[in-house]
């Protein structure tokens, strides 16, 4: 544990500094050191990794208790109040922005308005829920009717907190149902997953699988692999089904047969090994959610899972930078294989689960906050 509150310290300790010169931004990536803001202009208030620098705020303020960084982070949500107003543009993604934003502020402070706008977005998020094809529709416009990915696994939360909060169960029930429909159709035999499944909105049949940011159809983009393990624990840990915690288990075994002697990721676990092609963020979010599965799994397993998680942090750690010459944290991750002026970047939601994978190491009383 020495190891993992020093690594964590040195998050801590740049992060003092780092928020100062950031404030309530929206950062995502940097340039020459510095975040970027022309990428947060471009893409809008919607844009779907705005709530992760919030969410970092709100976990400082939960080891330190230093309102610095709660007011930041309130200020944050604040600016999110826009995206809520506008509703263009949002889209499956409301989990991302409101959860570890407005969320997690209701469940540290109970501030009421934290709440609605918490609501809010579950309110919009279970609106695009299709009964007939029995899935969340994932992005907007008519050419996208029928679109599913693994990523809103990991929004499903909003909808469980939801129900949990108003007493309503309509809420959980279309995670349910989403989820379902995720284990059957996107989780395959061998625990890997797909990226994107094109259903049929009438029937939710099959209409076509794609690549998505992975390598090829039928391979395995490793952050979809992360979002579908921490989505399925946390299902798990939502309803109690044990379903899920199968499949969490089969798509972390899954994840943690592919690792090499690095512990860090490659964008695609079935791409070619030349060139080697990492990504960091994939790693981050990983090891956050097999920390939480690591309460779930027999007594006779949990070393197993110990040692993976500790070979990953470490490895995380290698790619590290704890300078304030570069204001991000976590380097070399990778937004999608084909992408290549998004490879081995900084990206801020690697920064948010690797402080998220720490802090649950460190404390496990978040598990219910964030």
């Amino acid at each position: 544990m020495q190891w993992v509150n020093h690594f964590w310290n040195q998050l801590e300790e740049k992060l003092r500094v780092t928020s100062e010169e950031i404030g309530a931004g929206f950062p995502y990536t940097t340039k020459n050191g510095k975040y970027n803001t022309e990428f947060a202009n471009r893409e809008g208030i919607t844009w779907w990794t705005n709530g992760f620098w919030g969410g970092m705020m709100w976990l400082l303020y939960t080891e330190t208790k230093d309102e610095r960084y709660m007011q930041i982070a309130r200020a944050c949500e604040e600016r999110l109040d826009k995206a809520l107003d506008s509703f263009n543009g949002l889209n499956h993604d409301m989990g991302f922005m409101w959860l570890p934003t407005a969320v997690a502020d209701y469940k540290l402070t109970r501030n009421p308005r934290a709440r609605e706008r918490g609501m809010h977005a579950a309110t919009i998020l279970a609106g695009r829920f299709n009964p007939a094809g029995r899935y969340i529709n994932a992005w907007n416009g008519p050419s996208m009717v029928g679109w599913a990915i693994i990523d809103c696994m990991m929004n499903l939360p909003l909808l469980y907190w939801a129900s949990e909060e108003s007493g309503d169960p309509r809420y959980a029930n279309i995670a349910k149902i989403h989820a379902d429909m995720v284990q059957n159709i996107f989780i395959r035999s061998d625990g890997s997953s797909e990226h994107i499944v094109i259903l049929d909105p009438m029937t939710g049949t099959i209409k076509q699988k794609l690549r998505g940011q992975g390598y090829a159809e039928g391979s395995s983009w490793s952050r979809g692999q992360a979002w579908a393990l921490y989505g399925f624990t946390a299902s798990y840990i939502h309803t109690g089904d044990e379903r899920y915690l199968i499949t969490a288990k089969k798509c972390a075994d899954y994840f943690i047969s592919q690792l090499d002697e690095t512990g860090v990721p490659d964008i695609d676990f079935c791409a070619p090994k030349t060139p080697m092609l990492k990504d960091a963020s994939a790693g981050a979010i990983a090891a956050s959610g097999l920390v939480q599965l690591m309460d779930y799994v027999k007594p006779d397993e949990v070393k197993h899972y110990e040692t993976v998680i500790e070979k990953m942090l470490r490895g995380l750690e290698k790619n590290c930078d704890f300078t304030c010459a570069e204001q991000s944290i976590l380097q070399n991750c990778s937004e999608s294989y084909h992408k290549e002026a998004g490879h081995h970047i900084p990206i801020i939601y690697g920064d948010y689960y690797l402080m998220e994978a720490l802090l649950r190491m460190r404390n496990k009383n978040v598990l219910r906050i964030f």
